[in-house]
């Protein structure tokens, strides 16, 4: 971590934050996410982060973030990372309402290439909300899962049955679930659409720095805890587009026992304003990805199901990237943070320096076993990072290229590296 230089916060939440920083001898800027490691423990986040850094370093898709470096000292975890400047899709709805129906399909079109990256390598996302969505300084949209904030624990929710809770048409009373998930809509006045829009804002921003989360991206069987599959990820793509084209989640609630009550009653409450201004193909396509699992877009036939819908005909999918994009967020320089939200500083204790070689070996901690095998280096992504910022400062400052760095693992993780290797960690890469 001596590394690198640390500058602003662009993201905070219950297990660490994410920062912009400058690495020292070759001047890249990246984004490094720093995560505890107790915490990590302590709340049974380690195969999903082991996961994260697994999915970043092994799917090569425009439109995921980069992984370059990850590595560990004995407190925290590090993903360096491409830095997006353009900030997240939560942002953009903040400041525009909502997207014009060509934005958002240009933007969910994009979600749609992002998600199906994933799924090819057999990776479900289970988390996929504006937050992590984020642009790049052309506007071109990455999956990312900067947010850190904490993913809901459906654990903790109270146990409802499939069949009490998803058929509603049976159901004189739904009582079993009212009693799980209690409604607290009835204890206020009904809401217009604007005032739904203008309170969902004010709640949205006091998430965003919240480490609590919300579910309203969450698909039904995930929260009835009935074992769920790649195509969870399509719903939650679905309420994406709901809240780009009116301006608040379908099932947005005051309290997220309200939300998870909404989403596992969803029959009877996915409505559209009367007022909307969007097309018939865009409300099918939500009514199409926001239903049983069974009958879902996406289900049967993967992302394939999805592009072939109407919404999508004039889509050219294989020039989506090339394409100039729908949006173009204001950026000034590579150290413009001016497109995320502003967080505190908070004073911590500096991380202790990484031990090396044999003494490392021993005095390696319970919690230290989780994460071996933890440390990777992107080359081909570092050497192409410096050979295009090398070529950019060539053509804007007229001179010589800088020297190429030499390749090489960061410093104090080379015995770390070898120790690793040598216990035949299937992490290592």
């Amino acid at each position: 971590v001596d590394d690198f230089e640390l500058l602003t916060i662009i993201g905070r939440g219950a297990f660490g934050e994410v920062r912009l920083c400058r690495e020292r001898k070759s001047g890249n800027i990246y984004a490094m996410k720093k995560l505890k490691k107790s915490e990590m423990v302590m709340r049974g986040q380690v195969e999903h982060v082991r996961a994260e850094r697994n999915l970043l370093a092994e799917v090569e898709s425009h439109y995921i973030v980069k992984l370059y470096y990850s590595f560990q000292d004995p407190e925290y975890l590090y993903l360096i990372m491409e830095y997006l400047p353009g900030g997240d899709m939560m942002t953009l709805l903040m400041r525009e309402d909502t997207l014009r129906e060509d934005v958002a399909r240009f933007y969910i079109a994009q979600s749609v290439l992002a998600i199906e990256s994933i799924h090819r390598y057999n990776y479900i996302h289970r988390d996929i909300k504006p937050d992590n969505l984020l642009l790049d300084k052309d506007g071109h949209m990455k999956l990312s899962d900067f947010g850190l904030c904490k993913p809901l624990d459906c654990r903790n929710l109270p146990s409802i049955q499939e069949n009490r809770a998803t058929d509603d048409e049976t159901m004189s009373e739904p009582m079993d679930v009212d009693r799980c998930f209690p409604d607290t809509d009835n204890k206020r006045s009904w809401r217009s659409p604007q005032e739904q829009l203008q309170h969902w804002q004010m709640n949205r921003r006091k998430l965003a720095f919240s480490t609590v989360g919300t579910p309203d991206y969450i698909a039904p069987e995930v929260l009835l805890k009935k074992g769920y599959g790649m195509e969870c990820d399509w719903w939650s793509l679905g309420a994406i587009m709901y809240e780009m084209l009116v301006g608040y989640p379908p099932f947005y609630a005051d309290d997220p026992i309200s939300t998870c009550r909404k989403i596992v009653h969803w029959r009877n409450h996915l409505k559209f304003p009367e007022d909307a201004k969007f097309s018939s193909e865009a409300k099918d396509l939500i009514c199409r990805l926001l239903c049983n699992v069974d009958h879902r877009l996406g289900t049967g036939g993967g992302a394939q199901q999805i592009k072939d819908h109407p919404w999508f005909k004039d889509v050219v999918w294989e020039k989506l990237y090339e394409m100039e994009a729908a949006y173009k967020p204001e950026v000034n320089d590579e150290l413009d943070t001016q497109n995320f939200m502003k967080f505190d500083e908070v004073n911590s204790p500096a991380p202790e320096r990484t031990r090396s070689g044999l003494s490392r070996k021993m005095l390696l901690a319970p919690k230290d076993l989780s994460f071996v095998g933890y440390t990777y280096k992107n080359f081909d992504a570092v050497k192409g990072l410096r050979h295009s910022l090398e070529m950019a400062r060539t053509m804007s400052l007229d001179r010589s290229p800088a020297e190429a760095m030499p390749v090489e693992l960061i410093s104090g993780e080379a015995a770390e590296a070898q120790m690793v290797s040598s216990m035949d960690d299937p992490m290592i890469i």
